[in-house]
C-alpha cells in the first residue's frame, strides 16, 4: 500500500515527550488461552528505549491471535452487492482443515451479520452452528457447534449480509459522476491491514493463506473485476438484470490482498514483453488518461522479473482508478487499486510532478506483486519489509524507466531526510514494532516503516553491492514463495549471498529506534589524514545524554576532493569511536563522509573540516546529493540546538549558483520550516526578504516559459522557484502571476500544467474574495481530479480570516472528496499563523464528523499532523494533550505524542535562536559602515 506521506512538503519539527504514565493492562495468562494462540499487549510486548527512559508509552491493548485448530484451505466466496441500498449478501463455502478437535470456530468478522452457519465434515453429515458470539472490540466471531468437529477436512458454510460502507475500508461504496453528470456508486475494496473481515468472515491474518474462488453477482451493465481473470459470465437465474461472474482460482494468498470492484470503467491494454496482459481501467470516457501508467507498468513487470529472476505469477494485472480512496494505492494481487491522481495522466493537463508520482506509485505497487504478495510478512511486525522494500525499489524502477528524472537525488529529499526528522523524536519507534490489536496496526503505516525502511535498505544495498543483493533477493523469493517470512529470513539469504554480517549490522537499525550522529575531526600526519570518528544517538532535542546510549553498526564511506564521486575508503564503525587513516591525502584536499548521502546518520564535522567543504557548495564540486545532505545536516543540528541557526542561514546563501532542482527543493522546505517558526514573531517579513534574495537569481535565469532542450527537472525547478518567490511577495513574480492568471481564467492563454500550482498559490496568497470565488469556480469546472486537488492544496494560502473560514467550510462540502478534505485543512494550517489557529479550531469543532469519517485509518493521523505541526508555544502542547485525552483517537496516539513533542521543540528553538536570527537578517541589509 502506498500512503500519501506528505513527502516533506510540510515542516516537521520536534519536542519533549508528553504522555501520562498508564497502568499496565490486564492480559490473560498464556495457560488460560485457547491452544495455539499468541499474545500481544503491555505484558508481553516490547517497550522502546525511550519509553523506558521516560516511563511512558502508547497504550497497548491486550490481543490474541486466532487459534490454529481450524484453518482455511480454500474460500469459495459469492457476493451480491446492491448498489442502490448499499448492502451486500454473501455466501461462503470454505474448505477447511481441523487440526485439533473443537466445538467452536473462531474467525475475524466486523460489521457483518451471519444468517446461518454450518460445518460438513468430509464424508459426514452437516452440523448446524448453534450460536454466533460476536466479540466486536476484537473484530472476531465464535461459531459454536453442538458436537466436536473432528480432525480432518470439511466445508464451512456461512450465509451473511453486510453494508457497503462509506468509510473507504472493507467492501465500500465509491461515489462518481457519469459523463452526463448523474451521481452513481461503485462497490470497491480496501482490505489492508485488517478489513477483509468487513467483506466476509475469514481468518484475516497475513500468515493464514488460502486460495480463493470468487463469484460476483452484479448488474449486467457493470464491469466486475477481481484478482484473477474471468472464466465464466452467465445470466443470473433469479433476476435477468444481473449476471454471475466467476473468476479463476487464485494462488495461495493472504486475505488482505483479495479485491473486487464493480462499477463503470473504460480501459486500455497491452501485453508486457514477458506475455502478461496489462490493463489500466479509468473512469468512462478517460481511457486516454490510462496510457502513461500502462506504458510504465508494461516496462516495469519485465524489469522486476529480471531483477528478482522470478516471473510474475498471474496471467494478468489490472490497474484501476477509484474515485473515493484513502491511500495512494493498494497492491491487491492482480488488481491494483489507485487514487485517480496516482494513476491518470492527461497529456495536456498533467504536470511533470504528477507524471513522476504516477511512475513511482506504479513501481511501488508492482514491486509488491513479488515482495509482499508472493512472499508475505508473517505478521504486521514485519510490515516494514513490505513497505520499506517497495519504497526503495520504486526508485530503482523509475531510474530504469526514466533516467532523466535524477530520481535517487530526489529520494534523499523525499524519503531519507523525512525519516531522519521523524526518527530523531523521543516518540519515534523502531522499524520493527510488536503490534497486536488492529488499531495498533494502522499506526505503523508511517514514515518509519516506509521511508526509514527504504533508507536502511538503500544503505544495505550499498553495503552489499548490487550483484550479491540480487542473488540474496532471488534465493529469498524462491525459498519463501507462496509462504510467509520474517525480517530474519531475508537477512539470512542476504548473508549467505554476500558473506557479510548482515543480521548483526541490520538488527541495530531495525530493532532499536533512532540513528547516530557521527562526530568527526581530523589531523594531518605527513601525507595521510587521520580521522577521529565517534557515534552517539542523535536526538531532536540535542545530544543524547545518559549511560544507556545505544550504538549502531554503521557502514561509513569516505571520499576526498580528488574524486568526490568515488569512495576512497569504507569502514564499519561497530563501536562508539574509532581512528581511521585515509592514506595519500594531502593537506590541500577536503574529506567528506557519506558520499551519496546513503548512510542513515547525521554528521557533525569539526569547524576546520566544514570550512574546507563549504566552497564545494558554491563552486559545485560537491555532488548535488552531497550539497543537499550537508545543508540538511546543518539545518537539523541547528534545530537541535547544537549549532546556531544563523550559521545555517550563512551556508544557505552559498547556494546562490545552485542549478539542481532537488537541492533547491530541500532548501525551500527548510526555509518553509523557518518561515513557519518566525510567523510567531515580528520578523517574518525579514525572512521573506532573505528568501526573495536567495531565489531571485535562479528565478530570473529560468524565466516563466520553458526553453528548447529543457527537460523534466527544469519544469519542476521553475514551478518550485516561482511558487517560492510568489509566496514570499516578490513583486515582479506576483504581477506576472496575476497577468497570466487573468488570461487563463478568460480562456485567452491557458496556463501550462507545470505553472498552475505556483500561479494559483501566488494569486491566492495576495488575493481577495474575488480571487477565491474564481478558484472555487475553476475547481467546480475541473474535469480532472489532479486539477481539483491542485486547487484544493493551495486554497489555504488566502490571507483574510473570513475567507480562511470559507475554505475550511468548503473542505467538508460535497465538492471535496472525503479523502481530500485532509489536504484542504492541511493547506490552511500550513499557510499562515491565522490559518494554523483557524484550522486547529475547525478540527476541534468538527472532530466528531472528521473522526467518524476517518476512524481507525491513517488519514486521521495525517489530519492531526498537518493541523498541529507549525505551532511553537508551550501551552499549545498542553492544550493538544488535553483535547486528545477526552477525544480518543487510538490509531493516532503516537502521532499526537509526536505533535506535542514537535510543538515543545519548536518553542525551545524559537526562544534559543530568534534574537540571533533577527540580528543577522537586519545586519545583512545594513549599509556597510
Amino acid at each position: 500500500m502506498l500512503l500519501l506521506l506528505s513527502r516533506r512538503v510540510s515542516p516537521t519539527s520536534f519536542a519533549k515527550r508528553l504522555a501520562r504514565p498508564r497502568k499496565p493492562l490486564a492480559v490473560p495468562e498464556p495457560s488460560l488461552l485457547h491452544p495455539g494462540t499468541q499474545v500481544f499487549g503491555a505484558k508481553f510486548g516490547t517497550v522502546s528505549a525511550s519509553a523506558k527512559r521516560t516511563g511512558t508509552m502508547p497504550e497497548r491493548r491486550p490481543f490474541v491471535r486466532l487459534p490454529t485448530d481450524v484453518y482455511p484451505v480454500n474460500y469459495g466466496l459469492c457476493l451480491k452487492p446492491d448498489l442502490v441500498d448499499f448492502t451486500f449478501e454473501g455466501k461462503l463455502e470454505g474448505k477447511v482443515e481441523v487440526t485439533q478437535g473443537t466445538n467452536q470456530i473462531v474467525m475475524n468478522c466486523a460489521d457483518i451479520d451471519i444468517i446461518t452457519a454450518s460445518f460438513v465434515p468430509e464424508g459426514g453429515d452437516e452440523i448446524n452452528a448453534t450460536g454466533f458470539n460476536y466479540q466486536n472490540e476484537d473484530e472476531k466471531v465464535t461459531l459454536s457447534f453442538p458436537s466436536v468437529l473432528q480432525n480432518g477436512s470439511g466445508t464451512l458454510k456461512i450465509d451473511f449480509v453486510g453494508e457497503l460502507n462509506d468509510k473507504m475500508k472493507g467492501f465500500y461504496r465509491s461515489k462518481y459522476a457519469t459523463p452526463s453528470g448523474e451521481i452513481r456508486y461503485a462497490a470497491v475494496t480496501q482490505f489492508e491491514a485488517t478489513d477483509a473481515r468487513r467483506a466476509f468472515p475469514c481468518w484475516d491474518e497475513p500468515a493464514i493463506k488460502a486460495t480463493f474462488d470468487i463469484t460476483l453477482i452484479v448488474p449486467k451493465d457493470r464491469v466486475a473485476l477481481s484478482n484473477m481473470n474471468v472464466i465464466d459470465r452467465k445470466p443470473y437465474p433469479e433476476d435477468d438484470s444481473l449476471v454471475e461472474v466467476k473468476f479463476a482460482t487464485t494462488p495461495i494468498m493472504s486475505t488482505y490482498l483479495v479485491a473486487f470492484v464493480i462499477g463503470e470503467y473504460d480501459f486500455v491494454e497491452s501485453q508486457s514483453s514477458d506475455g502478461v496482459m496489462v490493463r489500466v481501467y479509468t473512469p468512462v470516457g478517460k481511457a486516454e488518461q490510462g496510457k502513461f501508467a500502462l506504458e510504465v507498468a508494461a516496462k516495469t513487470l519485465p524489469f522486476y522479473k529480471e531483477y528478482f529472476n522470478v516471473p510474475y505469477p498471474l496471467p494478468k494485472i489490472d490497474l484501476i482508478a477509484i474515485a473515493d480512496f484513502a491511500a495512494g494505492a493498494m497492491e491487491n494481487w492482480g488488481l491494483v487499486t489507485y487514487r485517480e491522481t496516482a494513476l491518470l495522466i492527461d497529456p495536456k493537463n498533467s504536470c511533470s510532478s504528477s507524471r513522476q508520482w504516477v511512475a513511482l506509485v506504479v513501481g511501488h505497487e508492482l514491486a509488491h506483486q513479488w515482495f509482499g504478495n508472493l512472499v508475505t510478512m508473517e505478521w504486521w511486525t514485519h510490515l516494514w519489509l513490505n513497505e520499506g522494500f517497495a519504497s526503495w525499489i520504486e526508485y530503482l524502477c523509475v531510474d530504469h524507466c526514466f533516467p532523466e528524472y535524477d530520481i535517487w537525488t530526489q529520494f534523499v529529499s523525499a524519503d531519507y531526510t523525512r525519516a531522519l526528522d521523524l526518527d530523531a523524536l523521543d516518540n519515534s519507534h523502531p522499524i520493527e514494532v510488536n503490534v497486536g490489536h488492529p488499531s495498533e496496526v494502522d499506526e505503523i503505516f508511517d514514515a518509519i516503516s516506509y521511508s526509514k525502511g527504504a533508507s536502511v535498505i538503500r544503505m544495505l544495498h550499498n553495503y552489499i553491492g548490487d550483484e550479491d543483493f540480487r542473488k540474496g533477493m532471488h534465493s529469498y523469493l524462491l525459498k519463501f514463495q507462496h509462504k510467509n517470512a520474517s525480517t530474519e529470513d531475508l537477512w539470512e539469504c542476504l548473508e549467505q549471498a554476500s558473506g557479510k554480517p548482515i543480521a548483526a549490522v541490520m538488527n541495530s537499525w531495525t530493532k532499536q529506534m533512532g540513528f547516530p550522529i557521527i562526530v568527526v575531526d581530523q589531523d594531518q600526519q605527513g601525507n595521510d589524514r587521520v580521522l577521529k570518528i565517534s557515534q552517539q544517538k542523535f536526538c531532536a532535542s540535542g545530544p543524547h545524554d545518559g549511560e544507556d546510549c545505544p550504538s549502531w553498526m554503521v557502514p561509513i564511506s569516505i571520499c576526498t576532493s580528488e574524486d568526490p564521486s568515488c569512495t576512497k575508503l569504507k569502514v564499519l564503525l561497530d563501536k562508539p569511536e574509532a581512528t581511521v587513516v585515509v592514506p595519500s591525502t594531502g593537506p590541500d584536499q577536503w574529506i567528506k563522509l557519506n558520499p551519496g548521502t546513503v548512510g542513515f546518520y547525521r554528521i557533525q564535522y569539526s569547524s576546520g573540516m566544514l570550512e574546507c567543504l563549504l566552497p564545494g557548495i558554491r563552486d559545485l564540486t560537491l555532488l548535488p546529493v552531497d550539497r543537499l545532505g550537508l545543508q540538511n545536516d546543518l539545518f537539523s543540528l541547528s534545530r537541535a540546538g547544537m549549532i546556531s541557526t544563523v550559521e545555517v542561514l550563512k551556508v544557505m546563501e552559498a547556494f546562490v549558483n545552485e542549478p539542481n532542482y532537488t537541492v533547491w527543493s530541500d532548501l525551500s522546505c527548510n526555509l518553509g520550516v523557518l518561515s513557519s517558526l518566525l510567523s510567531h514573531t515580528d520578523y517574518y517579513e525579514e525572512l521573506q526578504e532573505f528568501i526573495r534574495d536567495l531565489f531571485t537569481p535562479i528565478g530570473i535565469k529560468l524565466g516563466w516559459d520553458s526553453k528548447q532542450g529543457e527537460g523534466h527537472l527544469d519544469a519542476l525547478l521553475r514551478g518550485l522557484v516561482l511558487g517560492k518567490l510568489g509566496k514570499a511577495g516578490h513583486k515582479p513574480t506576483l504581477e506576472e502571476a496575476r497577468r497570466r492568471f487573468k488570461e487563463h481564467v478568460e480562456g485567452k492563454q491557458i496556463l501550462s500544467a507545470d505553472l498552475r500550482s505556483p500561479v494559483y498559490l501566488t494569486v491566492l496568497k495576495h488575493g481577495d474574495s474575488t480571487t477565491l470565488e474564481t478558484m472555487f469556480k475553476l475547481h467546480k469546472q475541473a474535469d480532472m481530479q489532479e486539477e481539483k486537488n491542485r486547487i484544493e492544496r493551495v486554497l489555504g494560502a488566502i490571507s483574510s480570516p473570513d475567507l480562511i473560514q470559507r475554505v475550511l467550510t468548503f473542505s467538508l462540502s460535497d465538492e471535496v472528496r472525503p479523502q481530500d478534505t485532509v489536504s484542504v485543512i492541511g493547506g490552511v494550517a500550513g499557510s499562515s499563523k491565522q490559518g494554523r489557529k483557524a484550522a486547529w479550531k475547525f478540527v476541534k469543532d468538527n472532530w466528531e464528523e472528521l473522526h467518524n469519517r476517518y476512524q481507525g485509518g491513517f488519514l486521521i493521523s495525517r489530519l492531526i499532523k498537518l493541523s498541529l505541526d507549525g505551532f511553537a508555544v508551550d501551552k499549545m502542547a498542553a492544550e493538544v494533550k488535553s483535547f486528545f485525552e477526552t477525544h480518543h483517537a487510538p490509531a493516532a496516539e503516537r502521532t499526537v505524542q509526536q505533535c506535542c513533542e514537535n510543538i515543545l521543540l519548536n518553542a525551545a528553538w524559537l526562544k534559543r535562536d530568534v534574537e540571533d536570527i533577527h540580528q543577522y537578517l537586519l545586519q545583512r541589509k545594513a549599509p556597510p559602515v
